[in-house]
């Protein structure tokens, strides 16, 4: 978050990034590496050094987020020594701790470490429940997976449990999706995500698709496929609380909040971004370059960019307009000692005759018709100031 007038910056929140898999889908492009003979146990070491290195508040961290790669593909040693070193190391004792998990991969005893260490939260990335679709993008869980491993962690004790689902893959069909979304909300989970499929570079979807060799779907279609998530997530009383995101009420993730927000987290581990004190920096990504300076008491930053009062007031809008609430006019005045319509009042107004923005007393929000062209309405307050 900016600073208050006082100049004390909070950090309430922290991501950690686990790079190791032991299979790389084909629309990824997170940093990750293939886990076998790799420097697991060393890896962990440093990250435990750069949380003593990087989080010097003494203020309790409200939550924390574990994702990768897979941090579930470590073993239950290795994830025993992973939550010690985030519990030893981070102010924190309660609140969101969440882990991403593949199903298929959370076994009985590494269920029971993270539950020992107050892990609170799990997100399975699930993706589809059609066993062909998972095998055409590179998963190697299948279907039956996904209900083994709810029912394993609901045993061990986990009740906020969420899945991610991507939509639009290549042959996907908009019946298909709507049998997808139908299995994944009979099973009655707190929280759901679901993301259109984008094909980032260096990935093996990218190199297909510059052959010629990849069939996706049309906008039309994936544009049907996001109507049909919207109805059916209101079918089944799970709200919308954001662009790609739905909860039943209570459930919302508190730490993908900060980042919509607009608020600062720690970003630790190789390739992680962080936000503080008005600066976003980033970490090597490659094992050895964010470990070598590590063990030279150093910080593994490779690239750090001082946010500018405009920058800052654009994020408020494009970050914060993705929630269905909108960017808060009173929030957004506290924040930068103006007002939203003061700065963006031009973007606003277009915006809104387009029917693509809602204005009232409190808020600037996207539309339902805004929610499909999101992109275009965040893009109009780029480059305005």
């Amino acid at each position: 978050m900016t600073a208050p007038k006082g100049g004390i910056f909070l950090v309430k929140s922290a991501y950690i990034h686990i790079p190791f898999c032991e299979h790389i889908c084909h629309y990824c492009d997170f940093n990750k590496v293939f886990l076998e003979g790799q420097p697991v146990n060393e890896y962990l070491i440093s990250l435990g050094d750069e949380m003593k290195q990087r989080v010097m508040s003494p203020d309790k961290l409200d939550t924390i987020f574990v994702g990768g790669g897979t941090p579930t593909s470590l073993n239950a040693g290795q994830l025993d020594v992973l939550c010690e070193s985030i519990n030893n190391h981070l102010p924190f004792d309660q609140g969101e701790f969440t882990f991403e998990a593949n199903p298929g991969d959370l076994t009985e005893d590494k269920l029971q470490v993270l539950k020992d260490h107050g892990v609170n939260r799990l997100s399975f990335g699930v993706q589809s429940f059609n066993d062909e679709l998972l095998k055409g993008i590179g998963r190697t869980h299948r279907s039956k997976d996904v209900y083994t491993s709810v029912e394993t962690a609901q045993k061990v004790g986990f009740s906020n449990i969420s899945i991610d689902l991507i939509y639009s893959l290549p042959k996907q069909t908009e019946e298909d999706f709507q049998d997808t979304l139908k299995k994944a909300l009979d099973l009655d989970l707190p929280h759901y995500s679901a993301y259109s499929l984008i094909v980032e570079p260096k990935t093996v979807f990218y190199n297909l698709m510059r052959k010629g060799k990849l069939s996706l779907p049309s906008q039309d279609e994936e544009a049907a496929m996001y109507e049909i998530l919207i109805e059916t997530m209101e079918k089944y009383g799970i709200n919308q609380y954001e662009i790609s995101n739905f909860a039943k009420r209570g459930y919302e993730s508190k730490h993908n909040l900060v980042y919509w927000d607009n608020n600062e987290y720690y970003g630790l581990g190789a390739g992680a971004h962080g936000y503080i004190n008005g600066v976003r920096y980033s970490n090597y990504g490659p094992l050895k370059k964010y470990m070598d300076p590590i063990a030279e008491g150093s910080l593994p930053t490779i690239q750090q960019h001082e946010v500018t009062k405009a920058e800052m007031m654009e994020e408020e809008m494009f970050l914060g307009l993705r929630k269905v609430n909108g960017v808060s006019k009173s929030i957004f005045q506290q924040k930068f000692d103006c007002s939203v319509e003061s700065v963006f009042g031009t973007s606003i107004t277009e915006m809104e005759k387009r029917e693509l923005l809602l204005v009232d007393e409190e808020r600037v929000a996207l539309t339902k018709q805004g929610r499909f062209l999101g992109n275009e309405v965040f893009q109009s307050f780029l480059g305005v100031i």
